[in-house]
């Protein structure tokens, strides 16, 4: 296994530092080899240009993890030397990780967030399971049912994520971004619609197909609350999902109060969650690869989070890969 961890030393910096060798292991604790993992684009990318509140140097960042059982403490039944695992725990990108997989709820934020892998897949696509994972917790909690209208506005990995999780729970899904590359892959992952915000009918589009009882706001624009108000998209008893991270917004009271509608937040996932979303996986109602935009050796990763830092609309699901 790999010794070395991915930090930001200063605002708009990563390096490679050493780790050094993992400690014995106490006898609730298991020993991860690292195989992979995903950017969190969004995260890393706030963090490492220090927005949003994210202003604390050197700092390791991401929850995406992949990896294989090295070894486990006396104490552990739950998994075994050998077993593939992915860790959502927010440890950054890192060569090995020791995790105590003690009991607690699979609901409770406090859960390990271990979740083991099935032998027959491609391990390497559970390297984005945080970045669905964050995308099924804020659709669940935001109450998403079959038959339901709803919205997902903004196509980046989140949202892309968002909208293939309503389509899974059998709601009626319209997608909405400018990039046309976005909406192929959106439509192509189940959206029964998807509308490009660049063309001059795009709010009519959006309210032919509305209003909605659910609107995830995957895209962060400055006005969007207020958009909603103005073209009257949300409907009666209606949830707003502010997923998209932002340091303040503004929203009109009328949109929420006769329609008695809500702002729904949503914060990581749980390890039930993560149970969903492999479950999901498995019967193909949420695909990974479609997002997939680059798979790169490790050694790589310098080249990838400029990248991040100066383009970051070229990069889209991003999986490293361990090997040595």
């Amino acid at each position: 296994m790999r010794r070395i961890a991915i930090e930001y030393p200063d605002r708009s910096q990563m390096r490679f530092v050493d780790l050094g060798d993992p400690p014995p292991l106490k006898p609730t604790e298991i020993l991860i080899a690292t195989r992979y993992t995903g950017i969190t684009n969004g995260t890393e990318r706030h963090a490492l240009l220090a927005e949003h509140g994210w202003t604390h140097f050197p700092g390791r960042h991401g929850y995406q993890n992949v990896g294989q059982v090295a070894a486990v403490g006396r104490e552990v039944k739950v998994f075994k030397k050998g077993d593939w695992v992915y860790c959502g725990l927010y440890i950054g990108h890192r060569g090995w990780i020791v995790a105590d997989v003690g009991d607690a709820p699979a609901h409770a934020p406090g859960a390990s967030l271990i979740l083991r892998l099935p032998d027959a897949m491609d391990h390497s696509l559970a390297a984005l399971f945080g970045v669905a994972g964050v995308a099924l917790r804020g659709v669940r909690r935001a109450r998403v049912a079959a038959a339901q209208n709803v919205w997902v506005a903004g196509q980046g990995l989140i949202g892309l994520f968002c909208g293939q999780c309503a389509h899974a729970l059998g709601a009626r899904v319209t997608v909405a971004d400018v990039r046309p590359d976005r909406l192929a892959i959106a439509a192509a992952a189940g959206a029964h619609r998807t509308i490009d915000m660049r063309e001059a009918a795009a709010w009519d589009e959006l309210q032919a197909a509305g209003p909605y009882d659910t609107i995830v706001e995957a895209c962060g624009a400055e006005r969007i609350f207020l958009d909603i108000h103005e073209h009257a998209l949300l409907a009666p008893g209606g949830v707003i999902l502010a997923i998209a991270v932002r340091s303040e917004t503004t929203f009109h009271w009328a949109t929420f109060h006769q329609r008695e509608a809500s702002i729904e937040v949503s914060c990581h996932f749980t390890l039930d969650d993560l149970r969903v979303l492999l479950h999901l996986v498995g019967e193909g109602r949420i695909q990974i690869a479609p997002v997939v935009s680059h798979r790169v050796p490790i050694t790589e990763a310098p080249r990838i989070y400029e990248t991040l830092r100066d383009r970051p609309g070229e990069l889209l699901g991003v999986i490293f890969d361990w090997s040595e």
